[in-house]
């Protein structure tokens, strides 16, 4: 029997354009990333209707990066080569891809190895999404599955992913004096004002990633909002307005390991174009995604981090 199999756990992405709308109706169902006040029924009866609509207005987008989303294909590929860097069985889950959850679980309530080490390719937690898997494993694995998972929690100052994306970020300078623009998902404030940790850990990523280019001017700031209400700020969309003439602009994906939706597009055709109209040279860093040194990274992460148990990723009640 193996003694330990590693389990790597991603958002999901629709691997084609008829994957959109299932991915937006698990995506908008989801109590731990869309936080109302109504009953699950209610919530979920909305909130598939706004998905329905939500899907007809982003169609045009996934076209433009090819009709589909790499993330799933990009996790898939990366849990193979971090079973040949440990030497050990690799499973994956995706969170937002409702096809694939039957298989998933069933993989991990076979699997006979004494422990199973969880992986989120979320460096940064938030209970939106770490907790939001660990939620969904504890309402959907039986009692022994549950026991055998010990998860990772964060490495958002970890050393291999601090040097891992400061290599990346190395590959794509021409100078020193650059503007490197740390762009990460946002989330609601009212999540922070509740105790999610994961604003401090994103600049706890940023600051320590920043100290590898002394000679850089560094800024961070958030994207992807959606919805009504305060999120982090600065607001990516805004700052790409107002930077004027100067420095090149590197845009780093800070809470991003794969590109997707929120990278090939967001980043690529509505905040480049901003930067550029002002004036300066704007390029955009691509996520860790399959690079060596990322699977080294991972593999020495998931060998090397605190470990914790599932009930407690969850966000309380």
């Amino acid at each position: 029997m193996c003694m330990r199999t590693y389990l790597l756990v991603n958002f999901g992405g629709p691997r084609n354009l008829d994957e959109i709308r299932p991915f937006l109706t698990e995506l908008l169902q989801d109590q731990d990333v869309v936080r109302t006040r109504f009953p699950g029924w209610l919530h979920r009866r909305i909130f598939a209707r706004a998905a329905k609509r939500r899907a007809e207005q982003v169609r045009e987008d996934y076209e433009a990066i090819g009709g589909k989303s790499p993330i799933y294909a990009d996790t898939e590929l990366l849990a193979q080569k971090l079973s040949e860097k440990l030497k050990a069985p690799v499973l994956t889950f995706h969170r937002y891809l409702p096809s694939t959850h039957a298989e998933s679980l069933q993989a991990i309530e076979r699997c006979s190895s004494s422990e199973i080490r969880v992986i989120p390719c979320f460096p940064q937690f938030c209970y939106a999404t770490t907790g939001s898997i660990a939620r969904f494993f504890l309402n959907n694995l039986s009692a022994s599955a549950l026991h055998k998972l010990r998860w990772v929690h964060s490495y958002a100052t970890h050393p291999a992913y601090i040097h891992a994306f400061q290599q990346r970020i190395r590959e794509m300078l021409s100078s020193d004096h650059v503007l490197l623009l740390f762009s990460a998902h946002g989330i609601p404030e009212a999540f922070v004002s509740t105790g999610d940790i994961y604003a401090t850990e994103c600049e706890q990523s940023f600051r320590a990633i920043a100290a590898g280019f002394p000679l850089a001017e560094s800024r961070l700031c958030y994207q992807s909002k959606f919805g009504k209400g305060e999120w982090l700020k600065p607001y990516t969309n805004e700052l790409c307005e107002t930077l004027g003439s100067g420095n090149p602009v590197v845009v780093v994906p800070l809470s991003f390991t794969s590109d997707h939706m929120e990278t090939l597009f967001e980043i690529e055709e509505l905040y480049l174009p901003k930067i550029r109209a002002g004036g300066r040279n704007a390029t955009r860093c691509p996520a860790l995604n399959l690079e060596p040194y990322w699977v080294e990274a991972l593999a020495h992460i998931a060998e090397s981090s605190p470990l914790t148990h599932t009930q407690m990723l969850v966000r309380p009640s």
